[in-house]
């Protein structure tokens, strides 16, 4: 019977896994196809920091997005492709959270322009936080019960 549960388990896993890594895939690509300035200036409405720290995220975080994306759907360095997504979700729903309560009217930047923040927004990123956590904590797990 726990086989069974274990089994249900770790295809869930894998499934939630590849279904995060798809996603941080898609974002990635999506803020790639527009010109860097446009995710540049999502970046600024959030008044969090200097422009040039703006340009820098809106020119480099897409491709980390990537990586930890292809990582997630392969399998591969799961302990740090798990806490490096849950890290970067945890401050992008934090910096969502903020504005929302701010009452600002501005783009999320999750996947591309056009997308204001709203609950719907804050669900969906919660949602996907919870499952971040979720997998980091099995990715710790499953290393420990392994060995």
């Amino acid at each position: 019977m726990d086989s069974s549960k274990d089994r249900i388990l770790k295809i869930a896993v894998i499934l939630l896994r590849v279904a995060m890594g798809g996603i941080f895939l898609y974002a990635g690509y999506v803020k790639l196809k527009d010109p860097w300035e446009l995710f540049a200036a999502g970046i600024r409405d959030y008044e969090m920091v200097p422009n040039w720290a703006a340009d820098l995220l809106a020119q480099t975080l897409p491709y980390f997005e990537l990586l930890i994306g292809l990582l997630l759907v392969v399998g591969r360095f799961l302990r740090l492709s798990t806490v490096s997504v849950s890290a970067l979700l945890v401050v992008f729903f934090s910096l969502m959270v903020r504005a929302f309560v701010q009452g600002k009217e501005i783009n999320c930047g999750c996947f591309g322009p056009n997308e204001l923040i709203s609950w719907k927004t804050l669900v969906r990123d919660g949602s996907l936080l919870a499952v971040s956590l979720f997998l980091t904590v099995m990715a710790f797990r499953a290393r420990r019960t392994s060995v």
